[in-house]
C-alpha cells in the first residue's frame, strides 16, 4: 500500500504553519479586541458557534462600512470608568467612547461558522467586540454568548524575522532573550515571578536556581529533583498543592504557578559534553558548559552535568521502564510561571541539542520575564479542546469564594479548581453526611451545551444512543454518545426545555465540537450547539434529607411542577425564596446513589445560592463534600466515570450502561448503531462488581486473573464505609462474569501478590435504586 499522492507525510495540527501574512486573534464573550490595519489588509470575522453578534468599529473608516448601531461594549467600557488602553486609542482619534458607533455583524440566527470579510482602503484600527448578556435559566430561548475569531491577512506581509512574543502578564522588572544554544544567569527576589517562554515552540529550557543566602554562606543549595519528586509525589511539580520545587535540605525554592504545556522532565541532566561525545559529536556546545560559564561569578563550582528542571523536555518511561524522549509538546508562546520562595540566583538555557528530537531538531530562542512580587497571578494549567484550539487556563467556579473560605484542599479538575475535601472534616465525614443526612458539592465543571433550533431533536436523535424523540418537556435522560465503532465519546444527560430547546450536559469540552461536526455531516443547518458552561454553574444537594431541606427555600410557579412533586429525572424552573428570588433550574438527578437534586444558576448568583443552601441545611446536618468522598459514593452506587470506567475503546455494554442503548425500540439510525448491534451479539467484556477479601484495596488499572491468565482490569475501586468491604468495578471477560465467580486481583507484578475477589451484584449500594427514586 502507498500513500495517496496528495496526502501529507506528517500531520501537525498543534503547530500552525508560520505565515508572515496571517495573524489570528480571539474576542472573548463580552470582550473587545483591537487590530491595527493597513491599506489593503483583509479582516475576516468568524462566528464559530453561531448566533453571536459582533460590533465592528473602524477608528478611521477605510472600508466603506456603515457604522449605524451603538457600540454597546465600547460604551459600557467607558461607563465603567476604568483606565483601558482602548479608551486612550479612541481619544487619539478624537472619538468620544460614550457616543461610539459600530457596524452590527451576524444576525439573531446566524449559522455556526458564519463569516464577514472587509478590506481596508486606508490605515485604520478595527475594534471588534462580542456583546454578551448573562444567560438566565429562565430564558425562553437560551443563547449563551460565545467567542469570535479574527483572521487578518496582511497585504504587505511582515518579514519573518523574530517571532512575536505573547504580551507580558504584567510590567516586567526583567525582560531578557536567551539566544539559541546559550544560557543566561539572573537574580530574583523572594516573591517575584519568573516566566520562562518557549518563543518558537518545541524548544527545551533547563532551569537552575540557588538560594542566594546559602551561597553567601558558601553553600550551593540548588534545585533537587529527587527531594522534590519524593515530597510532591509527581514526576515534576505542577500548579496546585503539589507545586513546590525543593533543595536537598527540603527547603522550597520555587512554586509552580502556571504551566501551559504539561510535560517537563526532572530525571535527565542538562545536556553535557559526555552525552555528545558518546553520540559521536565531540566539542558540541552544551547546556552544562554554558551554565558553568554563567555561574562561576557567583562562586558556584562547575560540574560535568547539571541536574536541572528541564522545562518543555518531553520524557517518559516506557513499558520496560526505559527513559525515552521525543519532541516537546510546547507551542510558540507557551510558558511556565514560577514564584520565588526566597532570594535566588537563577540560570536558564536555550538548549543547543540538534542531534535528536529533544528540540525538534532545530534549537531556537527562549525568553525570560520576571515580574514584581506585588503582582498576583491565578494558579492554572492550560487546556486545549483540540490541538488547533487556543489554550484556556484553569479557572474558579462561581462557588469558589465560598468554598475557598472552607478549605485549602483544591485540585485541578477538567479546567476548574474543585475541593478534594474540606478542612476540619475529611472524606469519611463528608461521605457519611451524604449517606445519612445531606451534603452539597460543586459540579460546575460539567460541560453544558444549548442545542437549539428546528433540527435540534434530529441532531441528538442521530448522535445519542437514547431515543430523544420520546423525551418530554421537563424530563432528563441519561445517555451514551458513541463513535462509529461503538466506542464511547462520553456519557451525558439531556434536558428537554421545549420543542426545539435541549440542554446537553457531559464531561468533556470536545462534546460540543463533535456535535457541531455531526450537524455539518448530516446537513442539519438549522441547529445551533452553543457552549453554556460559563453561564450555568451547578451544585448537587444529595442525601436522605435533601428534599426536606430544599423545600424550605425553593419556589416554583404554577406553570412548573412543584418542587416536592418532582420525580426521578425530571426538572423544574423556579427561584430561591419566592417569585423575586434568584432564578434556577432544579433537576432530580445526582451522582451519589441517594435521593438528591442538582441546582443550576448563573455564576453571578452562585455565592447567594450556596449561602441559602447552607443556611437551610444547617438544621439537617448538611456538610460540603469534595471529590474524594464523591468517588466513594459513586463507586458504591455503580456510577461510571470517564477515563476510568470507559473511554473511546469501550462500548456502553462493556461500561455497564447497556440500558442506555435501546436497540430494539429505537428504530432511527444513530452514530455507532451497526457496531453496537455486532458488539451486543458477540460480547467480549462486561463491567462487574468485585468484593475483595481482606483489608487491602484494589486500584484503578490493577490486573485481574484466573490462574496465570489476565481476564480483566479494575476500573475503579474504594473502601466502602457502609459495606465495610473493599469493592471494585472491573471490566471482565464474559466467561468469568457470572455472580459468585472467584478471581484474583494482581498486585506488584500481577503474580507475586494476589487479592482474592468474588464477582458480586452491582451497584453495591441500593442495587434497585430505591433511594434516588424515593
Amino acid at each position: 500500500m502507498t500513500l495517496a499522492p496528495n496526502r501529507p507525510r506528517l500531520l501537525l495540527p498543534g503547530l500552525l504553519p508560520r505565515d508572515p501574512g496571517l495573524e489570528r486573534y480571539r474576542v472573548r464573550p463580552g470582550g473587545l479586541t483591537a487590530v491595527p490595519m493597513a491599506a489593503g489588509d483583509q479582516l475576516t470575522v468568524l462566528d464559530p458557534q453561531g448566533r453571536q453578534s459582533a460590533e465592528l468599529t473602524l477608528l478611521a473608516d477605510g472600508a466603506g462600512l456603515t457604522q449605524d448601531a451603538p457600540a454597546t461594549v465600547l460604551r459600557e467600557l467607558a461607563a465603567a470608568g476604568t483606565a483601558d488602553p482602548v479608551l486612550g486609542l479612541l481619544a487619539g482619534f478624537g472619538l468620544d467612547p460614550a457616543q461610539a458607533r459600530a457596524a452590527r455583524l451576524f444576525g439573531e440566527w446566524s449559522p455556526a461558522g458564519a463569516t464577514e470579510v472587509l478590506t481596508a482602503d486606508r490605515d485604520t484600527v478595527a475594534l471588534v467586540a462580542a456583546p454578551a448578556r448573562p444567560m438566565r435559566v429562565s430564558d425562553d430561548a437560551a443563547n449563551p454568548p460565545t467567542e469570535l475569531l479574527l483572521e487578518l491577512r496582511r497585504a504587505a506581509p511582515r518579514p519573518l524575522g523574530e517571532p512575536v512574543l505573547p504580551p507580558p502578564l504584567a510590567e516586567p522588572v526583567l525582560d531578557l532573550r536567551i539566544d539559541a544554544a546559550t544560557a543566561t544567569s539572573y537574580q530574583v527576589k523572594a516573591g517575584q515571578y519568573i516566566q520562562v517562554i518557549d518563543v518558537e515552540g518545541r524548544q527545551c529550557s533547563d532551569f537552575l536556581a540557588f538560594a542566594e543566602r546559602r551561597l553567601d554562606d558558601g553553600v550551593e543549595s540548588g534545585l533537587d529533583a529527587t527531594t522534590t519528586r519524593y515530597f510532591m509525589g509527581n514526576a515534576y511539580p505542577q500548579p496546585g498543592l503539589y507545586g513546590k520545587f525543593y533543595d536537598p535540605d527540603a527547603q522550597p525554592l520555587v512554586d509552580i504557578v502556571r504551566d501551559t504545556v504539561g510535560r517537563h522532565d526532572t530525571f535527565g541532566l542538562a545536556c553535557n559534553a559526555k552525552y555528545y561525545e558518546d553520540m559521536g559529536y565531540p566539542g558540541h556546545v552544551n547546556c552544562t558548559d554554558n551554565f558553568n560559564a554563567q555561574l562561576g561569578g557567583y562562586g558556584i563550582a562547575p560540574r560535568a552535568g547539571w541536574p536541572a528542571l528541564n522545562l518543555f523536555y518531553n520524557t517518559d518511561f516506557d513499558a520496560d521502564h526505559q527513559l525515552v524522549f521525543d519532541e516537546p509538546w510546547s507551542r510558540p508562546g507557551d510558558y511556565v510561571l514560577m514564584r520565588a520562595a526566597t532570594d535566588l540566583v537563577c540560570a536558564s538555557s536555550a538548549c543547543p541539542d540538534d542531534i535528536d528530537p529533544a528540540n525538534a531538531w532545530v534549537p531556537t530562542d527562549v525568553h525570560v520575564r520576571v515580574y514584581d512580587a506585588r503582582r498576583t497571578f491565578s494558579m492554572a494549567i492550560a487546556h486545549r479542546v483540540t490541538p488547533e484550539s487556543e489554550a484556556t487556563l484553569t479557572r474558579d467556579t462561581g462557588f469558589a469564594p465560598k468554598i475557598k473560605a472552607l478549605t485549602r484542599q483544591l485540585t485541578e479538575y477538567r479546567g476548574y479548581w474543585l475541593p478534594s475535601s474540606f478542612d476540619n472534616r475529611g472524606p469519611t465525614e463528608e461521605y457519611w453526611a451524604c449517606r445519612e443526612r445531606a451534603a452539597v458539592m460543586d459540579l460546575s465543571p460539567l460541560r453544558k451545551f444549548e442545542v437549539l433550533g428546528p433540527d435540534a431533536e434530529a441532531l441528538l436523535q442521530a448522535t445519542l444512543t437514547r431515543n430523544i424523540r420520546k423525551l418530554s418537556h421537563g424530563q432528563v435522560v441519561y445517555s451514551a454518545m458513541c463513535n462509529e465503532t461503538g466506542g464511547m465519546i462520553d456519557d451525558c444527560t439531556v434536558f428537554r426545555l421545549g420543542d426545539t430547546n435541549f440542554r446537553f450536559v457531559g464531561g468533556d469540552e470536545y462534546d460540543g465540537v463533535w456535535l457541531r461536526e455531526q450537524a455539518a455531516r448530516l446537513g442539519l443547518d438549522r441547529v445551533w450547539v452553543k457552549n453554556s458552561t460559563d453561564q450555568l454553574h451547578n451544585i448537587a444537594v444529595q442525601g436522605p434529607a435533601s428534599r426536606e431541606l430544599l423545600s424550605s427555600i425553593i419556589w416554583t410557579p404554577g406553570t412548573q411542577t412543584a418542587f416536592t412533586d418532582l420525580t426521578w429525572f425530571r426538572f423544574a424552573i423556579g427561584r430561591i425564596g419566592d417569585h423575586n428570588g434568584i432564578p434556577l433550574l432544579i433537576s432530580r438527578t445526582g451522582y451519589s446513589g441517594e435521593l438528591g437534586y442538582e441546582l443550576w444558576v448563573h455564576p453571578s448568583d452562585a455565592p447567594a445560592l450556596w449561602d441559602a443552601v447552607l443556611a437551610a441545611g444547617e438544621p439537617h446536618g448538611l456538610v460540603p463534600l469534595g471529590l474524594e468522598a464523591l468517588d466513594m459514593l459513586r463507586i458504591e452506587a455503580g456510577l461510571v466515570f470517564a477515563g476510568y470506567d470507559f473511554d473511546d475503546q469501550t462500548d456502553p455494554f462493556e461500561a455497564g450502561i447497556g440500558f442506555t442503548v435501546p436497540l430494539k425500540t429505537k428504530e432511527d439510525d444513530f452514530v455507532g448503531r451497526e457496531a453496537l448491534l455486532a458488539r451486543k451479539a458477540h460480547p467480549q467484556r462486561t463491567l462487574v462488581g468485585l468484593e475483595l477479601a481482606g483489608n487491602e484495596p484494589a486500584a484503578h488499572g490493577d490486573c485481574v486473573h484466573v490462574g496465570r491468565s489476565q481476564v480483566g482490569v479494575v476500573t475503579s475501586a474504594t473502601r466502602s464505609p457502609v459495606l465495610r468491604k473493599n469493592i471494585a468495578l472491573c471490566r471482565l471477560a464474559v466467561q468469568y462474569a457470572a455472580l459468585g465467580t472467584e478471581v484474583e486481583v494482581g498486585k506488584l507484578d500481577g503474580h507475586q501478590k494476589r487479592i482474592p475477589a468474588t464477582v458480586v451484584r452491582f451497584p453495591f449500594y441500593d442495587p434497585d435504586k430505591t433511594k434516588p427514586r424515593s
